[in-house]
């Protein structure tokens, strides 16, 4: 964005206030020329801005995102890895449940796949990696569980309980069951 008029600034910056809004409202589906009628811009001035729906839900999540690595880094010095983890993947799935489409984001592709190095998914899951492979060589996780395994749980999660009444309630009691399987015997 950098080197950019005033005027194309603004727009962005506003087109963005506008799309978390909707997005929040909307889920990960908003629609795009929804965005563009309330932030009083062309469909086109948007796509300019995030020529892709994955490109304006990566900028509607950037800020939260960066506020859960910055969670794991500070669960990495808990004295309990194992806890650390649960409490790190219990916050992501209660922001997913929060932030409609941040699911929607981080199911797109594996981490595997080539992905922008700014990604949100990629953000999410070098962060948990750290907790993950501290709870594995403190043999409080099993060895054989992967980040793609636990992010494909948490959005399964959020995405399952989504159209809940209660989602949270929901997802918290998903979230309870799937975690016992976590432990070093599969308990």
């Amino acid at each position: 964005m950098t080197g950019q008029r005033s005027d194309a600034r603004r727009n962005y910056a506003h087109i963005l206030t506008v799309a978390e809004a909707e997005v929040a409202a909307q889920g990960a589906q908003a629609s795009l020329e929804q965005i563009a009628r309330t932030a009083g811009v062309g469909s086109a001035t948007v796509r300019r801005h995030f020529p892709t729906r994955k490109a304006l839900l990566e900028a509607v999540f950037k800020q939260r995102v960066h506020d859960l690595c910055e969670r794991a880094q500070t669960l990495r010095a808990a004295h309990d890895s194992h806890s650390a983890l649960v409490e790190w993947l219990r916050e992501l799935l209660a922001y997913s449940l929060a932030a409609r489409g941040l699911a929607d984001v981080l199911s797109y592709e594996p981490l595997q796949d080539e992905a922008p190095q700014d990604s949100c998914a990629l953000a999410i899951g070098a962060a948990g990696a750290l907790l993950l492979r501290r709870a594995v060589d403190d043999r409080s996780v099993r060895a054989d569980i992967t980040i793609d395994d636990l992010l494909t749980l948490i959005v399964g999660i959020a995405l399952a309980t989504e159209s809940y009444a209660d989602p949270a309630t929901q997802a918290d009691r998903a979230f309870r069951l799937a975690v016992a399987g976590l432990g070093p015997d599969g308990t």
